[in-house]
């Protein structure tokens, strides 16, 4: 069954979205397990999530980057495009996470 463009690029939203807020929040259950403060590590963790929270979104395999390529080698601009929308939505998704993960943790108030 083929998806269409509208459902995997809401797909990449939220698959980003997923693993920055699922991994920060067991992340800061692990620190709380080792004795750290799990409110200011998880804003640490939403910051390095971000990367791999847009690698999973993706697919987190060279299919991407073959589209890519056969976009700007091939002259399928199309293909291009729609890799960037689905790259700009995965980016979407990792930064609301970790909106979220601020407001959660109220990092921004005293700074």
């Amino acid at each position: 069954m083929r998806e269409t463009f509208m459902s995997l690029f809401i797909l990449s939203y939220f698959i980003a979205l997923g693993v920055l807020l699922g991994g920060t929040m067991v992340g800061a259950f692990g620190a709380f397990l080792t004795g750290k403060p799990p409110l200011s590590h998880m804003m640490t963790l939403a910051n390095n999530l971000k990367i791999w929270a847009l690698v999973a979104a993706i697919g987190g395999t060279f299919d991407t980057f073959f589209s890519l390529e056969r976009g700007v080698f091939q002259g399928a601009t199309k293909d291009v495009f729609k890799q960037m929308l689905y790259i700009l939505a995965a980016m979407g998704g990792a930064q609301t996470g970790a909106m979220i993960i601020k407001w959660l943790t109220q990092e921004h108030i005293g700074s």
